[in-house]
């Protein structure tokens, strides 16, 4: 067995993943769940009475082998997919289940945790926390059934990780096999960098000329930039297709099955575990509490945000009649009459601002804020990775290793889509303690040929940011365990490091710090940043619109009796929010790997704005010290929230930050909503 899958030996503690194969994982995986097994086992036999550290300290630290080779796994069929690893998923996510339905529903262990919680006042506060939560977990899990509806919680948690992995190889299938070739004939009104993108996204392929793939970083710009109405409708119809028997797979990745099972066995589970619904049993740990609150939220904003939106496709339809097409405003018209209005109202173009947003520069932006917010410093280092786009980078402090940073950046057919932050490994004080591995990974368009720069758009710069501001979770936690470490925290509290960390893009001091243009060194001219910056919330009514759509089918489908059919719920929710046909769900069902793909956001896709009411009022905590880098207020964040992981519950870490709880009138004052 290798056994570079569960004792890393590369620099700084990574994995040396030119030393794995793909058929080491097989044995590795049952070789760490023996050893799981084994510990848990050992744990639930002890003779000894329970106590907080022969029970739930030995728990941290039981499936530490396992979480070592799932880390190296999962970060693999995230970023770079082939045949072997799929299917080695499909076989690995039964066993998981089942190990983790063993774990979580042992009664002998959830007996002696309810023992330790017993006494559990004479704690230190996180070892308390942390008992708190097992005791919480092993209830929501089902360790408290018996006879037949235990032996069906299992079953139904082993069918959810299979449908799940289906659920996500379906998705990432349609997005790697569309594949449209462009004529040389019809590249009208596209930038000459999306041109470049396209022929390099061919090249990718061992294709000649122009492709566009379901990349978003290339769609979406294609979907703003067409002339030919035509192609826009055929790449839009491909988009929205993933996942549903019409997209490039057909009927073999069709996912409306797989999504009517999974809200069955959920709502079964929910259930199962005395609560009235899946929502109800999903919202209890989250600072919202309820569905009831959530959709409170979700509709106040909407409100606000759909008087704007029916103001903006009056405008976009009066463009279309000008042009001469009588046709109805439809999806794949509203981006590319959206950003000809953007021009027009800020005369901006995206290719006058690309050349100012490279990669390296926009990677310097994000490394400096840090540095001033936070005192962190970056040394560059190489390391055998799974790619040799990969970058990799020790995180110091005052000459200590805060953690280690891997950026992945570049869409590549292997890799799904999206943007997302994980961590190899998570920062905790057992023993001689650890630093986190973290990795941000991004799918930007790769540079036009090797050795040129990467240029990023106004959004794709936003990504980096964010998603560097759930890597600031990671490398500034400072917790003892590491079941409440970096981002285990409520799901409606962790974007708000994400969301609060792209406010310091949109400052003046930062871009004309670092926006810098790659050809000639000069930094961006103060008109330019101030058109970018005055057009940042342009169209505010549709990204809000398409996100919102999302957020209420995702909650609708988990509240009450689940559908027999998801898409038919899914039109009658839409329908009853009179929304527009030209407003697409960002997600639809079928694709909504957020939702699908795991239990990650299910019932919660609402907390990326929940989590903006509170980031619009932790910003404003800065600008009310008169500095978006003040000294205290950057050393209380950390102090109350990025340090603190899950130690203490959401709304608590909060108010320790701000001392009152936020509303919603900073969130539509930034969106440009109010």
């Amino acid at each position: 067995m290798n056994r570079e899958l569960t004792e890393w030996s590369g620099a700084y503690g990574l994995p040396r993943f030119d030393l794995i194969e793909d058929e080491d994982f097989a044995p590795a995986m049952q070789d760490a769940l023996a050893r799981a097994d084994s510990a848990v086992e050992a744990i639930a036999t002890n003779s000894e009475a329970p106590t907080f550290e022969n029970t739930v300290a030995a728990l941290e630290t039981a499936d530490e082998a396992l979480n070592n080779v799932c880390a190296v796994f999962y970060t693999l069929i995230g970023v770079a997919s082939n045949e072997r690893r799929e299917e080695l998923s499909r076989e690995f996510a039964p066993l998981l289940a089942a190990h983790g339905s063993k774990v979580s529903m042992d009664k002998r262990l959830y007996d002696r945790v309810v023992l330790v919680w017993e006494s559990a006042d004479d704690l230190a506060p996180e070892d308390r926390r942390i008992t708190e939560l097992a005791l919480r977990d092993f209830r929501r899990a089902g360790a408290g059934l018996t006879g037949a509806d235990r032996k069906r919680m299992a079953e139904i948690r082993q069918r959810l990780a299979v449908l799940y992995t289906d659920f996500g190889q379906n998705v990432l299938a349609d997005e790697r096999d569309f594949v449209m070739p462009v004529p040389e004939d019809r590249l009208s009104g596209l930038p000459d960098w999306l041109i470049s993108a396209m022929r390099a996204a061919a090249r990718e392929r061992d294709r000649q000329g122009l492709v566009v793939t379901l990349s978003r970083s290339l769609i979406v710009p294609f979907l703003q930039y067409a002339d030919d109405r035509e192609l826009r409708e055929q790449t839009w119809r491909a988009w929205v297709a993933r996942g549903s028997g019409d997209g490039a797979g057909g009927a073999k990745t069709d996912n409306t099955g797989i999504i009517a099972e999974i809200l069955a066995l959920r709502h079964e589970r929910a259930q199962l575990l005395g609560y009235e619904d899946f929502a109800a049993y999903k919202l209890e740990p989250e600072m919202a509490g309820s569905a009831g609150r959530v959709e409170e939220l979700l509709t106040e904003v909407w409100n606000a945000a759909k008087k704007r939106a029916d103001e903006d496709a009056a405008q976009l339809s009066s463009m279309m009649q000008e042009d001469g097409l009588n046709a109805a405003l439809a999806p794949w018209d509203w981006r590319y009459y959206a950003e000809r209005r953007r021009r027009a109202e800020h005369d901006l173009d995206e290719a006058q601002v690309k050349p100012y947003l490279t990669l390296d520069a926009m990677l310097g932006a994000v490394f400096d804020v840090a540095s001033r917010l936070f005192g962190l410093s970056f040394e560059a280092f190489d390391a055998p990775l799974w790619s040799p786009d990969v970058r990799a980078w020790r995180v110091m402090r005052d000459g200590r290793e805060m953690a280690i940073l891997l950026g992945d950046y570049f869409a590549r057919p292997s890799k799904r889509s999206g943007a997302w932050c994980g961590a190899l490994r998570s920062q905790h004080k057992i023993g001689e303690g650890q630093r986190a591995i973290v990795t941000n990974i991004c799918n930007f368009t790769p540079p036009a040929e090797p050795g040129a720069p990467a240029y990023l758009s106004w959004d794709d710069a936003g990504t980096l940011f964010h998603e560097f501001g759930h890597a600031l979770h990671h490398i500034l936690s400072d917790v003892s365990w590491p079941s409440i470490s970096g981002t285990s925290v409520a799901r409606d509290f962790v974007e708000l490091p994400s969301q609060l960390y792209e406010h310091w893009l949109e400052q003046p001091e930062v871009l004309d710090n670092h926006a810098r243009h790659a050809e000639t060194g000069e930094a961006l001219p103060p008109e330019l940043r101030d058109r970018i910056l005055a057009a940042g919330n342009a169209d505010q009514g549709f990204a809000t619109l398409e996100y919102l759509q999302s957020a209420l089918v995702d909650l609708g489908l988990h509240r009450g009796e689940p559908p027999a059919d998801p898409m038919a719920r899914q039109a009658e929710i839409l329908q009853a929010l009179d929304a527009s046909d030209a407003i697409p769900m960002r997600h639809a069902s079928p694709h909504f790997a957020h939702v699908f793909s795991g239990d990650g956001y299910s019932s919660g896709y609402y907390s990326y704005l929940w989590s903006e009411v509170m980031d619009a009022d932790a910003f404003a905590a800065f600008e009310e010290a008169g500095d978006i880098f003040d000294p205290e207020t950057a050393r209380k964040l950390e102090a109350s929230i990025l340090s603190r992981g899950g130690s203490r519950p959401a709304d608590q870490l909060w108010l320790e930050f701000r001392e009152r709880m936020p509303g919603v009138a900073p969130l539509l004052a930034g969106r440009g909503l109010s």
